[in-house]
Parts: structure tokens; C-alpha cells; sequence
């Protein structure tokens, strides 16, 4: 969902932070009772990154529908107001549903 601060871009993670939270997975996959990697510790951390990558966009995507139907809506209605976020997470949720998660 989206944060509860007001920023343009709340969703951009630098390269330097998305890869840093990739090799962390990584490294806590590596240390689960189970799991055996059949590809070197880079190579599952390059495919974490990718699928993180993939999620934050995915992400992005729900966000920006979420607000392009408020914004659709016959009158103003003002951002991070009650009745914003009541939509927000209607519209949000709808769109999540669509993708079948949840």
C-alpha cells in the first residue's frame, strides 16, 4: 500500500539498496534447513534482485491505476483526505485482486 508519508516517487529504492536487500534474501535462503542452491550465491542474488525489481514495478503499476481512477472521478477529490484514501485502497485492492493475489 502506499506509505503514509507525501513524496513524489515513495517507491524508488536505489540500485545500491535493491542490492544490498537481494543478497540479505539471498544470504537468509542460504541459511534455511532445506533449501540447497544448485547456482552460485551471485547468481540466486542477481535472480532475488530481478523478481524485487519485478514486484517494485508490478507495485507501481497498482499504485498508478489506483490514482488515475480517483483522479477520473467527477469531482475533485483531494489527496491524502479521508475520503482519498477510503478510494485508495478500494480502487488498490481491486486492482491486486485482478493480478490474483491476495
Amino acid at each position: 500500500m502506499r506509505p503514509d508519508f507525501k513524496t513524489e516517487e515513495p517507491y524508488r529504492v536505489s540500485r545500491d539498496k535493491m542490492n544490498v536487500l537481494a543478497r540479505a534474501v539471498a544470504e537468509a535462503l542460504a541459511t534455511m534447513d532445506g533449501v540447497e542452491f544448485v547456482e552460485d550465491k551471485n547468481a540466486i542474488r542477481v535472480e532475488v534482485r530481478r523478481i524485487l525489481e519485478e514486484l517494485m514495478a508490478q507495485e507501481k503499476r497498482i499504485d498508478g491505476e489506483a490514482r488515475r481512477k480517483i483522479e477520473s472521478q467527477k469531482r475533485t477529490i483531494v489527496e491524502f483526505s479521508q475520503e482519498w484514501d477510503i478510494l485508495y485502497r478500494k480502487y488498490y485492492n481491486e486492482e491486486v485482486k485482478k493480478l490474483g493475489i491476495k
